[in-house]
């Protein structure tokens, strides 16, 4: 039997690991059952689809279309590749709109308004990147009709995350959890029910790039602030997990 935790990475950005295989191999070896890989732009779409192709059931893609990356001219195709490969994907992500990137506000809005008819339409849960634009996403995806979304490495008002919950959407926590205080309230105030666990993998958490193993860190961390058992914690976000992408059952 399996005694390590059982825990998914909610986010990981695959195809920019340097090592790809050997952090794979770790991951498992440390109890993560599962992946959620998430592409940005047509290229590491389409190579997180062949990332999963290669670990089937182990690396879960979602094809996104980020708000750094868009760009005049290159959002029709972008858009016809996600919608040509969304019936192989359990999510739509990463997507959302950034206030802080030099990216034109009113563009962003369009592309995110085209992705959130998406998910809509073909029922796909969002994974969801709103750096100062968390009151707006919420209020574009309630009035949608989104079904699934979660809002990704949540540090935005603590006091919006009341309002995601009640929408019935999910926040995501990171290792970041220990040394960002928005981070740390805003998982706070999250009931355990609603929180997922994630890496965002490679970006950099301290002083290092992260990995698909550091999701045992977010777990630890969650635990901590929540005051509740690590191992009570890893079941119920697993099971999250599993209820938030829709997922057959995995085994622990």
């Amino acid at each position: 039997m399996n005694t390590t935790l059982p825990v998914i990475d909610g986010h990981a950005h695959l195809s920019e690991l340097k090592d790809l295989n050997r952090e794979m191999d770790e991951a498992q070896r440390v109890g993560v059952r599962a992946i959620i890989g998430v592409g940005m732009d047509i290229e590491s779409n389409r190579q997180t689809l062949a990332i999963a192709e290669a670990h089937p059931g182990f690396v879960l893609p979602a094809v996104g279309y980020h708000p750094w990356e868009v760009r005049e001219g290159q959002i029709e195709k972008n858009l016809a590749f996600v919608e040509a490969h969304i019936d192989r994907c359990v999510a739509i992500g990463e997507v959302g709109i950034d206030y802080k990137v030099k990216v034109r506000k009113s563009l962003q809005r369009e592309v995110f308004g085209q992705i959130v008819k998406m998910s809509v339409r073909y029922d796909k849960a969002l994974i969801l990147h709103c750096r100062y634009s968390h009151k707006r996403v919420l209020t574009l995806i309630r009035e949608a009709g989104v079904r699934r979304a979660v809002f990704h490495w949540y540090t935005g008002p603590a006091d919006l995350v009341r309002e995601i919950v009640s929408a019935g959407y999910y926040v995501s926590a990171t290792p970041s959890l220990r040394r960002s205080p928005p981070h740390q309230e805003g998982i706070r105030q999250a009931p355990l029910e609603r929180i997922l666990a994630e890496t965002d993998c490679p970006v950099i958490h301290g002083d290092r790039e992260s990995r698909p193993s550091d999701v045992i860190t977010t777990l630890e961390e969650v635990a901590r602030i929540k005051g509740i058992p690590v191992g009570e914690t890893a079941d119920v976000i697993f099971q999250n997990t599993l209820d938030f992408y829709e997922l057959p059952p995995i085994d622990r």
